[in-house]
C-alpha cells in the first residue's frame, strides 16, 4: 500500500486528488509543517527537501508533487494522454509549467504578500506579476479546450487544480473574474466526487492553524537565521 505524506496545502492536495480518482490503495501519514514535522529525521529520509508531499510505494520513494503525479499515472496507466510523441510532449510541457512556474510564483506571491516583513513592495510586485502572467497562460489554454491537454481529463488538470484552489489568496478576491476559463475548469473538477473526498482529508487530521513565532521559524527559517536564532 502507498504511504502518502500529507499536509492540506496545494501540492499534497493534487496528489490526494489523483489517489482518489485512480482508486489506488493508500494510507495517509499527516505531516504538520507548522509544528516542524517536515524537518524530523524520519521524514527527511523520505524527502531530503523537507517539503510535503511524498510517497513511499514499496521500494520506491518519490517526492515533488509533479513527479508523484507522473509516477502514479504511469504506475496505474490512468489519466495519461494518448500515447503519441505529440501528446506526451504537451503533457510534459504543461506539467513542468506547473512545477517550475505556477507553484514557485504562487508560493512566493503568497509569502511576500501575506507573511514577509517590510519593505516588500518590489517583491510583491515581482511575484504577483509573474503569478498573474502564468495563470493567464492557463486561462488562455483552457479557452481553447475543456481540459489542459484537450478533450481528456489528465494528471495535468489535477496539477492545475491543486493550486487553483488557492487563487483568491494568491492573487486577491477578484482573481476569478479575470480568469473565467480557469474558473470553469476549477469548478468542474471541484464538483467531482474524488475532489470532494480529497478535500475531506483535511478534516480527518488535526493540523496547527496558528501562524505564531514557532510556525514562522519552521516555515521561514531564513528569517530565523537573520534574527540569530
Amino acid at each position: 500500500m502507498i504511504q502518502f505524506y500529507f499536509h492540506p496545502s496545494p501540492n499534497p492536495l493534487k496528489v490526494a486528488l489523483f489517489l482518489e480518482e485512480s482508486g489506488l490503495p493508500y494510507e495517509v501519514v499527516p505531516v504538520d509543517t507548522r509544528k516542524g514535522e517536515q524537518h524530523l529525521p524520519a521524514f527527511l529520509r523520505i524527502n531530503p527537501n523537507a517539503k510535503t508531499p511524498a510517497i513511499v510505494d514499496g521500494d520506491a520513494t518519490v517526492f515533488d508533487s509533479n513527479a508523484i503525479l507522473l509516477y502514479l499515472a504511469e504506475k496505474s496507466g490512468q489519466f495519461l494522454p494518448e500515447s503519441t510523441p505529440a501528446a506526451r510532449g504537451q503533457m510534459l510541457s504543461w506539467l513542468m509549467f506547473v512545477a517550475t512556474g505556477i507553484g514557485p510564483y504562487s508560493g512566493q506571491a503568497v509569502h511576500f504578500k501575506h507573511f514577509a516583513p517590510e519593505p516588500k513592495e518590489y517583491a510583491v510586485n515581482r511575484y504577483l506579476f509573474e503569478a498573474e502572467r502564468h495563470y493567464g497562460l492557463l486561462d488562455a489554454q483552457l479557452a481553447k479546450h475543456p481540459y489542459m491537454l484537450g478533450e481528456t481529463y489528465t494528471l495535468v488538470d489535477m496539477a492545475v487544480w491543486g493550486w487553483a484552489r488557492a487563487l483568491p489568496f494568491i492573487l486577491g478576491p477578484d482573481a476569478w473574474a479575470k480568469l473565467p476559463n480557469l474558473k470553469r475548469h476549477f469548478d468542474g473538477i471541484t464538483a467531482r466526487p474524488a475532489a470532494q473526498r480529497a478535500e475531506a482529508l483535511k478534516s480527518r487530521f488535526s493540523f496547527k492553524a496558528e501562524m505564531d513565532d514557532a510556525a514562522r521559524k519552521h516555515l521561514f527559517p531564513q528569517n530565523a537565521r537573520l534574527a540569530g536564532y
